[in-house]
């Protein structure tokens, strides 16, 4: 097992832009999941790349020191919940016609937010997310 900082320089070596922390991804992960709860206000494009935080943390999750893992789980669960609260499972079809689905045991990429709004609103509308809307027009 390896530390943050090795787990990072590792990741960003297997092509992640760059060498993140565990603290900087579990920062983007709560960033994204407070965002999900109030209504996310950017598009589909920033909402995809935003979830991939997740997907480090995923990555990141099978390499590090077990005591890291200890250390951090305990957050990244209660943010999951969060994120897990906040949205719908649609097995992945919404935003599956915007960006294919990494892999099946990334079950956040199997959901969509509940609160549809701006474009990210319109675009998973779109692709027949049911949802709700805070700004009915």
């Amino acid at each position: 097992m390896a530390t943050e900082t090795e787990v990072g320089e590792l990741l960003h070596q297997r092509g992640w832009r760059t060498a993140f922390t565990v603290a900087g991804r579990v920062n983007a992960w709560a960033e994204l999941v407070n965002a999900v709860e109030h209504g996310y206000d950017s598009d589909i494009y920033a909402y995809t790349d935003d979830l991939y935080c997740r997907n480090w943390l995923h990555e990141a999750w099978l390499l590090l020191d077990e005591h890291l893992v200890q250390l951090w789980t305990p957050q990244i669960k209660a943010l999951d919940e969060r994120y897990r609260a906040a949205t719908v499972d649609d097995d992945g079809q919404a935003l599956d016609r915007f960006h294919r689905r990494p892999g099946p045991d990334l079950w956040w990429w199997r959901r969509h937010p509940r609160i549809l709004t701006g474009d990210l609103g319109r675009s998973l509308r779109s692709a027949g997310a049911v949802g709700i809307d805070p700004d009915p027009a």
